[in-house]
């Protein structure tokens, strides 16, 4: 189907365009995203995080606990299942999405800016019509 290979194409694109800038400022963009996800909410379990962010659970683990020992990510105890944790930034982590969060923006920004607003609209409602019809379909047991 051409549609998969344009929106393949374009995360692809997108990523090209994106991931240099997060690295420029220190970051892996699986870390800008799991720094992004937990600024400014309140503490969340691995399971929450994973399902905000495009990072798989076998990966997440690892992730998180490199950011732990770099000082982003503090872990604390769930008070409501002892057998998982609560995740969040740590005041590093939030001075640090404090400083690449608004950095980055303004950077994908120019991108945006080439695009009238209807098609900002118009894009946006096309990914989350297409969104929902994913999320309503019945999945494959394997």
């Amino acid at each position: 189907m051409p549609v998969i290979k344009e929106l393949a194409r374009t995360f692809q694109a997108f990523e090209g365009y994106s991931s240099p800038h997060i690295r420029s400022m220190g970051l892996t963009p699986v870390q800008f995203d799991v720094i992004a996800t937990l600024a400014n909410q309140a503490p969340m379990t691995f399971k929450e995080l994973g399902e905000k962010t495009l990072i798989s659970k076998s990966s997440l683990t690892g992730v998180v606990e490199r950011m732990v020992q770099k000082g982003f990510v503090s872990c604390l105890d769930n008070e409501l299942d002892a057998r998982s944790q609560k995740l969040q930034l740590t005041n590093q982590g939030q001075k640090i999405f404090e400083k690449v969060f608004p950095a980055h923006l303004s950077y994908l920004q120019v991108a945006f800016d080439r695009l009238t607003p209807q098609q900002l609209h118009d894009i946006e409602k096309s990914l989350q019509c297409l969104h929902s019809i994913f999320i309503d379909l019945p999945k494959e047991s394997k």
